[in-house]
């Protein structure tokens, strides 16, 4: 018999983020500084090529004028990995083009997570959660404050698919709601068909101590910070359970390890092969 899930995994990074080490665990010593990869994740499945999370829109990082209107801090440093645009770049560098993308699934609406929405307006569906959508479209003040920018995501193209808490939105792929950090914050766990799995924490946990120390994230919106600990212990939970690999949403230590393994450094993809977790450190 069969067994439903993922065929490949490709974690891609979109960009890089140079930041102080407090914005991804909470109480981290003033003056630590991080440079973070912009992650986004490629999941062949049965219904096509499925992508978590689109990175930077490159044009508001580019333009001076809207560079310093987007981004004014001179403490939170965002870079693009290349000349062109950062999303169609990484997809080809591993071989798939931008239109064979049949779905998209962005596990929240800051500026580094949705910035390539607009790639996709009018051509396959988004999956997002309710609350995350409904808190990024409220016109409140401190939307964009949180480095949510309406520019990247109010298109009434998006073909969006909200979701109202954990579920499968193709087979072999679960949302998980890990709200915190944003109000509609969502997880994903991946099962591949050949056994086996990653839970994909997003920014429910940006780095290796947020999980291993269980340190609260560095944001969060309406919440406490000690409240981001309940999503995190849970994705930790789920991925014991299954004996998944858990990945953090932004550890420099991680991602790159995790391509390396995952490909061969030459554009091409491993088949049919469960690869083993990261050690931790």
């Amino acid at each position: 018999m069969t067994r439903h899930g993922v065929r490949r995994v490709l974690p891609l990074i979109l960009g890089w983020e140079e930041l102080p080490r407090s914005v991804s665990v909470h109480g981290a010593p003033h003056g630590e500084r991080v440079r973070e990869p912009v992650p986004g994740v490629l999941l062949e499945t049965e219904e096509g090529w499925l992508l978590l999370d689109t990175g930077f829109n490159a044009a508001l990082l580019r333009d001076p004028e809207l560079r310093r209107r987007y981004y004014p801090s001179p403490s939170y440093q965002p870079e693009l990995p290349g000349p062109g645009e950062p999303l169609p770049a990484a997809l080809a560098a591993v071989g798939v083009a931008l239109e064979e993308i049949t779905a998209v699934a962005v596990s929240h609406l800051h500026a580094d997570h949705a910035g390539g929405l607009k790639h996709f307006a009018g051509r396959v569906p988004v999956h997002i959660q309710r609350a995350e959508l409904e808190f990024g479209l409220s016109g409140r003040p401190e939307v964009e404050r949180e480095t949510i920018f309406r520019v990247d995501f109010d298109d009434p193209r998006i073909d969006w698919r909200l979701g109202d808490g954990d579920q499968e939105i193709v087979p072999g792929v679960t949302a998980v709601l890990s709200a915190g950090h944003t109000p509609g914050h969502q997880s994903f766990v991946v099962d591949l068909a050949d056994g086996g799995g990653y839970v994909f924490t997003c920014d429910a946990a940006d780095l290796t101590e947020n999980i291993d120390e269980e340190r609260p994230a560095g944001t969060s919106i309406g919440v406490p910070p000690e409240a981001t600990l309940a999503p995190i212990r849970h994705l930790k939970r789920l991925a014991a359970d299954k004996g998944y690999e858990l990945v953090p949403g932004h550890d420099p230590v991680v991602w790159p390890e995790l391509i390396r393994r995952l490909t061969d450094g030459q554009g091409h993809r491993h088949r049919g092969r469960t690869v083993p977790p990261t050690p931790r450190r």
